[in-house]
Formats: C-alpha cells, sequence, structure tokens
C-alpha cells in the first residue's frame, strides 16, 4: 500500500515561477491557482496541509490586499493549514501583518527555491504533529468519559460513576448531593441512561426556579378550567416521564404542603392532576438533587423527614471540582475544544501559565465556572493560546504550582515525614533511622539538605 502524498497548493500568479514550484516538489501531490476564487475551491475540494501563498495576486499584482484577503479566507475554512507567505511588498510590515493574520511563516521574495523547500517541509511536519496531538486529545478524551458523556480522570467521580452504574437498573430513588455546578443533572442523565428506562422518557424540573403556586400545576398536571389561565387540560412532569426517569433538581425547595403530595406519589404512584378526582397511575423512577443540607432542614421543620428517606434511598455524594485533581484541565482542554470549533477557530489551546493558573484555581463555581470561564476566554481570546488573563483568573497559589513539580513535592514530602519521625523518637537520630527506614548516614545527610534540627 503506497503512502499519500501531502497536499501543497501553490498560489502564484507567475506562470514560470508555478512550474518551476511544481517540479522542485515532486513528493507532494501539487496543486496551482493563480487568483484568488480558484485558490479557495481547490482549498474546499483538497484540503491542502500547506499552501504557499504570493500575496501580489491580481487585481491587485502590485500590492498585498488580494493575498492577504486570500489568507483571511483560508484562516477561516480551514485554519490548521500551513500557510508560508511570500512577497516582495515592504517585507517588514507584511510578514508582521502575516504572522497576525494567523500564517505559519513568512518568505521574502525573490524566491530561493531550496530554502522555501525547507520551510515547506517543516510546515508539513507541524501540520502532521498537531494532527497527531488533535487524534491524541480526542482518544483521551473519549477514554476518560465515563457514563458515556463526563469527562473525569479523577478516583473520586469514577468512584461516582460506578455507583450509579450499579443501580441504574434498580427501581430505588437517587438523591445527589453536591454544590451548584457539579454536575448534577449530568450525573441524572446518566443514571437514566445507563439503565433500562434509557429508551423513556428523561424528563427535568428546576424545582428553585418555578414560583410556587405554579409548582404543583407544573408536577402534576391540571385539568380544563382548573384555575384561570387553564384552557386545557395538561399532564405534569411525572406524567410525562411515564416509562422514563423524572429528575426533580433542587428538591429542596418544594414548599411543605407539596412535599405531602409528592409522598402521596411515592407511596401510592399514582397522581390526581389539580382540578381532577382522577387517580392516574404512573411509573417512573424518581432522581433528584440539591445542593442544600436536608437533614438541617428537616430538624428545622422545612423538609419532611419522611419523603427525604423515600428520596434517598441511594445517596450520592458529588465532590466539588477542587477535590478532583486533573479534573480542572481536562474539562478545560474538552472546552476549550469544543467552543474553538463554534466560535473562534484560531484558538488551539492554552499558555502553559492559563494550564497553570486554572490548576491553581479553586473554582467555587464548580465545573459550570470553569465552562463559563473558558467559554468567555474562547471568544475573547486575540491569540491562537488562550492566557490566564483571557481566563481572569488571580495569581496562581504558589503551593499548587509548587505541587505541580515533582521535585518540590518530594522534597516537601520528605521534611513533613521527617519532623514527624524526629517528633515521635523525641530527637533520637538512631530511633528516626530506624522508623524511617533508612541508615543514620543517611538521614544526617537529609537532615543537612533540609536545614533539619535533630
Amino acid at each position: 500500500m503506497t503512502e499519500t502524498r501531502p497536499k501543497l497548493l501553490v498560489v502564484e500568479d507567475d506562470a514560470g515561477l508555478q512550474a518551476q514550484l511544481k517540479w522542485a516538489y515532486e513528493d507532494f501531490e501539487v496543486m496551482i491557482a493563480g487568483d484568488r476564487a480558484t485558490a479557495l475551491t481547490l482549498l474546499r475540494a483538497e484540503m491542502p496541509d500547506v499552501v504557499t501563498l504570493d500575496l501580489g495576486l491580481p487585481p491587485d499584482p502590485d500590492g498585498t490586499s488580494e493575498g492577504f484577503a486570500v489568507l483571511d479566507e483560508i484562516m477561516a475554512l480551514k485554519p490548521d493549514t500551513k500557510v508560508i507567505v511570500a512577497s516582495g511588498h515592504n517585507a517588514r510590515e507584511s510578514a508582521l501583518q502575516a504572522i497576525a493574520r494567523g500564517a505559519y511563516d513568512f518568505y521574502q521574495k525573490p524566491v530561493d527555491i531550496d530554502v522555501l523547500g525547507l520551510i515547506v517541509r517543516r510546515a508539513l511536519q507541524v501540520h502532521r504533529l498537531e494532527e497527531e496531538n488533535r487524534r491524541l486529545a480526542a482518544r483521551i478524551e473519549k477514554d476518560d468519559k465515563v457514563l458515556g458523556r463526563m469527562i473525569t480522570a479523577a478516583p473520586e467521580m469514577i468512584k461516582v460513576a460506578r455507583t450509579i452504574e450499579r443501580v441504574a437498573n434498580t427501581k430505588v430513588s437517587v438523591m445527589l448531593l453536591g454544590a451548584s455546578g457539579t454536575g448534577k443533572e449530568l450525573l441524572a442523565r446518566g443514571v437514566h441512561e445507563a439503565g433500562d428506562r434509557a429508551k423513556g422518557a428523561f424528563v427535568a424540573i428546576n424545582c428553585a426556579a418555578i414560583p410556587e403556586n405554579l409548582l404543583e400545576s407544573e408536577l402534576f398536571g391540571h385539568e380544563k378550567g382548573a384555575f384561570t389561565g387553564a384552557v386545557k387540560t395538561t399532564q405534569g412532569k411525572i406524567e410525562q416521564a411515564a416509562g422514563g426517569t423524572l429528575f426533580l433538581d433542587e428538591v429542596g425547595d418544594i414548599p411543605l404542603q407539596l412535599q405531602v403530595k409528592l409522598l402521596r406519589f411515592l407511596q401510592e404512584r399514582v397522581i390526581e392532576r389539580i382540578g381532577s378526582r382522577e387517580s392516574i397511575p404512573v411509573d417512573t423512577r424518581i432522581v433528584c438533587a440539591t445542593h442544600q443540607d436536608l437533614e438541617a432542614m428537616i430538624r428545622d421543620g422545612r423538609f419532611r423527614e419522611d419523603l427525604f428517606y423515600r428520596l434517598a434511598e441511594i445517596v450520592v455524594k458529588i465532590p466539588s471540582l477542587a477535590e478532583r485533581p486533573g479534573d480542572a484541565t481536562l474539562l478545560a482542554k474538552a472546552f476549550l475544544t469544543r467552543y474553538a470549533r463554534e466560535m473562534n477557530p484560531r484558538v488551539r489551546g492554552f499558555s502553559s501559565e492559563a494550564l497553570t493558573a486554572i490548576d491553581a484555581w479553586g473554582w467555587p463555581g464548580n465545573v459550570r465556572e470553569l465552562e463559563n470561564r473558558v467559554k468567555r476566554a474562547v471568544i475573547m481570546a486575540d491569540e491562537k493560546l488562550v492566557s490566564a488573563a483571557d481566563l481572569d483568573l488571580g495569581e496562581p497559589d504558589q503551593q499548587v504550582v509548587n505541587a505541580l513539580n515533582l521535585k518540590t513535592a518530594r522534597e516537601a514530602a520528605d521534611r513533613k515525614v521527617i519532623r514527624h519521625a524526629l517528633a515521635r523518637s523525641e530527637g533520637n537520630i538512631s530511633s528516626t533511622a530506624k522508623m524511617l527506614g533508612i541508615s543514620r548516614p543517611t538521614l544526617y545527610d537529609l537532615l543537612k539538605q533540609y536545614d533539619l534540627q535533630s
């Protein structure tokens, strides 16, 4: 099987130079365009890896306007293309402008075929490396997904996912407890999709977002004429979820009077619409979530204890993003890939400073805050790499930064363990060395290295 040759698009209006360049790149599949329309047609049809672009194209062969117009359209259509711009017009100014607009490199005319060939082959190598990185990133993202859609590599979240997988095919009610923005609805969908109700409807309702006087109708439905404005009979969310899953988000905000009616449904699995006395049997799985302390609310008389135990047959506690080491970076990269593709294809990744800031930030708003910051940064970024400033994050905690350095982390761990051992042995060197499993000379060296007192 012969290897497919890389594709090179030469955008040049000089017929002699066209032939010369085509001959020089025999290991490429070379396409020639002498104007903007032909260049863009070939770009769309062939998707070349590398483009050499002469800025002086008709109808402006003595200027650069037409060439820059081609460059802008290439970057909009296929931003991963490596474009090498060539020009003899105001070379320094043209070079700066070309790179700012997304070109890979700039070459000043007259053309030296050998030098330009080196630049083209280097551009191809970079293109292939970036393509491989994208492929690996996509594979990593797929490997790091649990429950089909949740991205994580943190043992804490993998444990949560495994718990959900175990209970998905049972009939028990599941309560998800976690701070706002931790992904409770995503996990609720995971319960639904991993179980035997996956073909049924998944119906979500945020109990905190609906006024108290409307919540009963939203949940249980109403008959025509049951109240002012009830112009037709309407199913509630519980009925809509028949055969599937009903997700009650912020269940702690359900008023006490309505809690009684919800409890009756959970006990008898029948509902009555507002304005009706007809009992309607409904088979639906209940998953609920809250960020509130329901046990404290029970003590205060604001939440029924009997309802709590009906809803909380299985309780799953969701760790905050700060309690999931490494997940912030993993999620940030996934969000950047998604939003860059949709909103700003020029953005390729994060700067090293941005990644450090992401690791160091406490994320009080959890995954929702992270997603919002990355989305805004991608939209506003002027460069190919999103910076810490684009994310609007403060200075990183130096302890977190140091923790990313293995040598620093090991030294900190050594100091801590040696101090503990010295304290236990009351400063006795022989006992401390024995406790640490090292020789006395080694302990003396460590004490000197870390400036510790025995």
